[in-house]
């Protein structure tokens, strides 16, 4: 056998074992950097999927809260006969439903299980009174084990069947200076809506749920898997995390992440996550605890589809070629086209783990480092613009909430709601500047009598053409709203009381006139006053209302100031 022969087959030989090292050092490098990205992903989601979560419910949960607070709620429950302190009570209930997102809240009293409640639509207006709870009916079950068991605050999801509704409630227990129970008061999310705007996001190959403390499922986009009425529910009948899990070590994998989170207790930004089995598919689990709320929120990653592992496959080529060319062209191209690339991109894989997506100059040889390179350039980018995206959605989102929250859909004036916030700025700025003020309450004469006789739609018209001339008729800088029905008010900026009257009149008039010339004759009552500073919301609209009263009772189109 010749010297060259041998040579060759050395050199085979060698090049074969490098090869197969080199294919064994890319199996494990490629799925390493795919993990490592993958946990600083789900980190990142996780952290974000609670911010999100809590940014929805923190700001309901302490309005609940202060609501138990109040000591108007705490006498009633110790006194629920008194006929004074229940009006005073459903009245600072009224007012805090303004308040809450939902619009809606709930009392529940333990001396005598009264149950409470409004929703958004104000239905339960003049009879807030809904029935007794029951200690026997299954239904009712849940208020008496969270009094027994004294949390001050818990989450559930149920459906009140005597309601008719399912939702996201917030429980809160009012106690009295005792410490004693007096009673339950709360608030409840619409649960459809909640799912959509937190867990449903929609993106590809992201899942996200919540459960609560013993791993019930809470919030999930399959309402399946929704533990509903968890609090009652005994140990071994709840629909728990483990229940997405087809093999048992993955089970137990996500009941000790849990368990160890639990230990941990209230440690801030701490994250677990894990490799589970999915629909025959590998996913990377994060998990979360949220101790405010006393919840989980888990994360579930599909690799294969944010991450294909095509990505990586002429990694290994690399390699190979660089064996046919002398140990010192061998040590430079690993050091200068492998290890430098390499470190640069682990380097940015830190910073996109610590939320900087900023990423340093990478290195970008042309072989398939390089190209690994830019593809996770690229990933960043995607993962930064999918995460502004979904920011900017949920701002822009909230702000058209805000808007259609204050703005009423018919006239497209300001509803009662933006009525209140005109009136709450008029008055802090007659308070700071000590002037007076407008305010008009205005009625549309025998307005029942036009929609029985021509029809709703024809009355919502009215409605319109109305709105459009008390736009025309007021000031630039007065405000004009829809408080209800077919009554409307007008805050007027700071004016004397003669220019009350003169633009009472003036709207008056115009309506009168300009409804002849469109073929509707209607006319207008109207009850104004001339608002003083220190004076409340609810003095203002007082007077303006008997104003107005004294106006229809005086054979209506005419103006009364109070």
């Amino acid at each position: 056998m010749s010297l060259n022969t041998r040579f060759l087959g050395l050199a085979t030989a060698l090049i074969l074992c490098a090869g197969g090292a080199s294919w064994w050092a890319y199996q494990t490098l490629s799925q390493s950097i795919i993990e490592r990205w993958g946990r600083q992903v789900t980190e990142i989601q996780v952290r974000y999927d609670s911010a999100r979560l809590l940014s929805s419910l923190e700001r309901e949960i302490g309005l609940a809260k202060q609501l138990a607070r109040t000591p108007v709620l705490k006498q009633w429950a110790l006194e629920p006969d008194n006929s004074d302190l229940k009006t005073q009570a459903i009245r600072e209930l009224e007012n805090f439903r303004a308040g809450f997102g939902a619009k809606s809240y709930f009392i529940a009293l333990t001396e005598n299980r009264h149950y409470y409640f409004n929703n958004a639509q104000n239905d339960y207006a003049d009879d807030q009174f809904r029935y007794i709870l029951d200690p026997a009916s299954g239904d009712d079950a849940w208020f008496f084990q969270l009094v027994e068991e004294g949390r001050d605050f818990h989450l559930n999801v149920n459906p009140d069947t005597q309601l008719g509704v399912t939702k996201l409630w917030i429980d809160v227990l009012v106690r009295s200076e005792a410490g004693e129970v007096v009673a339950m008061v709360g608030t409840g999310l619409n649960l459809d809506a909640f799912l959509q705007d937190i867990v449903d996001i929609g993106q590809e190959g992201i899942t996200t749920l919540f459960a609560d403390y013993n791993g019930a499922i809470q919030l999930y986009r399959d309402r399946n898997y929704i533990d509903f009425a968890s609090i009652i529910k005994p140990e071994g009948q709840k629909k728990t995390v483990d229940l997405l899990f087809e093999h048992s070590q993955d089970k137990q994998k996500m009941l000790g992440m849990l368990a160890l989170l639990k230990k941990r207790g209230d440690a801030p930004g701490s994250v677990e996550s894990g490799f589970v089995v999915i629909d025959g598919k590998k996913h990377l689990v994060g998990v979360a605890y949220l101790p405010s709320i006393g919840w989980f929120e888990i994360t579930l990653l599909d690799l294969s589809v944010l991450v294909p592992k095509s990505y990586f496959w002429p990694l290994g080529l690399v390699f190979l070629a660089t064996l046919i060319v002398t140990l010192t062209v061998f040590h430079w191209v690993i050091r200068s086209r492998v290890l430098k690339p390499v470190v640069s991109l682990e380097a940015a894989v830190h910073r996109v783990r610590e939320g900087n997506y900023d990423l340093p100059y990478l290195p970008k040889p042309d072989n398939e480092i390089g190209r690994l390179a830019d593809h996770f350039e690229k990933m960043t980018d995607r993962v930064r613009r999918n995460t502004e995206e979904l920011e900017a959605r949920v701002e822009h989102r909230t702000e058209q909430l805000h808007r259609q929250a204050r703005t009423d859909p018919l006239t497209d004036l300001k509803n009662r709601r933006g009525l209140d916030d005109i009136l709450n700025e008029m008055i802090v700025r007659a308070e700071r500047e000590q002037v007076n003020f407008g305010i008009l309450w205005i009625d549309v004469d025998h307005f029942k009598s036009i929609n029985d006789e021509h029809g709703h739609q024809f009355g919502d018209e009215i409605l319109r053409r109305v709105a459009l001339w008390l736009r025309a008729s007021i000031r630039p800088y007065d405000q004009v709203g829809r408080w209800g029905g077919d009554e409307f008010v007008v805050v007027m900026g700071p004016c004397e009381h003669a220019v009350v009257m003169q633009a009472a009149e003036r709207i008056r008039a115009m309506v009168a006139e300009e409804s002849v010339r469109t073929g509707t004759p209607l006319t207008l009552s109207v009850g104004a006053h001339w608002g003083l500073p220190g004076e409340s919301i609810d003095t203002l609209l007082h007077h303006a209302d008997i104003a107005l009263y004294r106006a229809k009772g005086n054979g209506r189109n005419k103006v009364v100031i109070d």
